[in-house]
């Protein structure tokens, strides 16, 4: 099944791009040819989004990495239509032999059976309780979210059966369920990240360009923080020579916004991520691209990315040396405090079985 198209103008990838971990062949996509094609008015046609209906068995995926602070997450969506061209889970479109490109902001899938799934799973007499990470590879508050409310129903469960919860979104939408949210922050069981990447509209506009805008972001970190709902700012990525230098004023809008601490990472360009940040700064700061890329590289070990456990998300050298400390005196300053708080297992009520549910 797939829902109606619906047509947008903006895009963050500047290109399709193509994969050949997955014998991915190179071709052009639908946006290709059609913004290829001139608007009678002289102006692009809008590249179409489409979002396909996926019914996977189980909806909980499971790591063990040592760097993360959860071993367990639900993606109730593959594919962002938020089009953040930094997006590292961008190469996971080519398993379905898609582009990391513009397909995976424009050729999305939705999980509509997720708490249906979730709540097999957690009926489970084996289950051991855990925080569920939601956001952790695509946003779970995207623009769909509106209409599909799949993320509202996972999340619904989660409080029905008191069950801990993070999040981590681009999106002010996250406030629509603060009625959820709130009590169960109330009981030490749920907190959210909200990523605010740039106060500068118009990088944030090519950077992320269907994310909602910075400040709207920091009125959602104000709003659930007024609910009693942890709140924490994820500086996420760094982008060397385009956003570092906002790194101080992040820090002191976010405390001012109410959140209770802040974390940053630098811009990892896994895969075929890194071809797709080079077009886009070409594209867009094609002044400053060689810089850039020298930069990162350094912080990188010489690579365009380094895969390694924990400094993967810290980075090495001078340049992430200087990042750090520039943070710890920001966050100081501002009186922020560490990165989280530990949410409560122990008040989990596993769901009723169908027989239950007739009493």
């Amino acid at each position: 099944m797939v829902k109606p198209v619906v047509r947008r103008a903006v895009r963050g990838a500047t290109v399709n791009g193509e994969s050949r971990r997955f014998n991915l062949p190179e071709r052009e996509a639908d946006g290709d040819w059609l913004d290829a094609q001139q608007a009678i008015d002289g102006a692009p046609a809008a590249l179409r989004t489409s979002v396909t209906v996926e019914q996977p068995r189980t909806i909980i995926s499971r790591n063990s990495s040592p760097d993360v602070f959860f071993d367990r997450s639900i993606n109730p969506y593959r594919g962002c239509e938020h089009g953040c061209i930094y997006c590292f889970a961008r190469p996971t479109h080519a398993y379905h032999d898609l582009s990391p490109g513009l397909d995976f902001e424009s050729k999305l899938f939705a999980k509509p059976q997720a708490a249906e799934l979730l709540r097999a799973e957690l009926r489970k007499p084996g289950y051991q309780v855990a925080p569920i990470a939601l956001g952790t590879n695509t946003d779970p508050y995207q623009p769909i979210e509106r209409d599909w409310r799949i993320t509202r129903s996972i999340v619904a469960l989660l409080a029905e059966t008191r069950h801990p919860l993070t999040i981590t979104t681009k999106s002010d939408r996250v406030t629509r369920d603060i009625d959820l949210l709130a009590g169960m922050a109330a009981e030490g069981l749920a907190g959210v990240a909200m990523s605010i990447t740039s106060l500068d509209a118009r990088i944030a506009a090519t950077l992320e360009p269907r994310a909602p805008h910075p400040e709207r972001r920091l009125r959602a970190v104000r709003a659930l923080a007024d609910a009693g709902v942890p709140v924490y700012v994820s500086i996420a990525p760094v982008i060397p020579g385009i956003t570092d230098h906002e790194l101080e004023q992040l820090v002191a809008r976010a405390a001012a916004a109410g959140a209770r601490s802040c974390f940053f990472i630098p811009v990892r360009l896994p895969h075929e991520v890194a071809p797709l940040f080079r077009a886009w700064l070409d594209a867009h700061f094609p002044d400053r691209a060689g810089k850039v890329m020298a930069i990162i590289r350094e912080l990188r070990g010489g690579r365009d990315n380094d895969p390694d456990f924990f400094t993967r998300m810290q980075g090495k050298g001078p340049w992430a040396e200087l990042m750090r400390t520039r943070f710890r005196i920001a966050c100081r300053k501002h009186g922020l405090g560490d990165r989280g708080e530990t949410l409560r297992c122990d008040l989990f009520r596993p769901p009723a079985g169908p027989q239950g549910e007739l009493f």
